[in-house]
């Protein structure tokens, strides 16, 4: 089992920045990959930036260029990062992050991003 917290949600005025993470606790040692998501009531999951065990990281056209995804280990937890640069009102979305471990998927809550001025 592998549990997942998320925080640093908020609202942010367009082109502002916000750091979001997520905190994965629980068999991490069994953790291949994780990824930081996003969805829009009424609009598919949008999948933003992964991030594999080795450090590998791919990222949607959307984020490229602006979002920065990142993480720590420590002996009990992984800690994700999801670094959002030059925001826009199109970011706006509940953001959550997942993780895959050996062959299941976990979500966290979400935490809710607003850009707005």
């Amino acid at each position: 089992q592998v549990q997942l917290v998320e925080s640093g949600g908020g609202l942010v005025q367009p082109g502002g920045s916000l750091r979001l993470s997520c905190v994965a606790s629980g068999s991490i040692s069994s953790i291949n990959a994780m990824a930081w998501n996003r969805q829009v009531p009424g609009k598919q999951r949008e999948l933003v930036a992964t991030i594999t065990r080795s450090g590998n990281t791919d990222y949607a056209d959307s984020a490229k260029g602006r979002f920065t995804i990142s993480k720590d280990n420590s002996e009990n937890t992984i800690t994700m990062y999801l670094q959002m640069n030059s925001l826009k009102p199109e970011d706006t979305a509940v953001y959550g992050c997942t993780a895959l471990a050996g062959t299941k998927f976990y979500d966290g809550q979400g935490t809710q991003v607003t850009v707005s001025s």
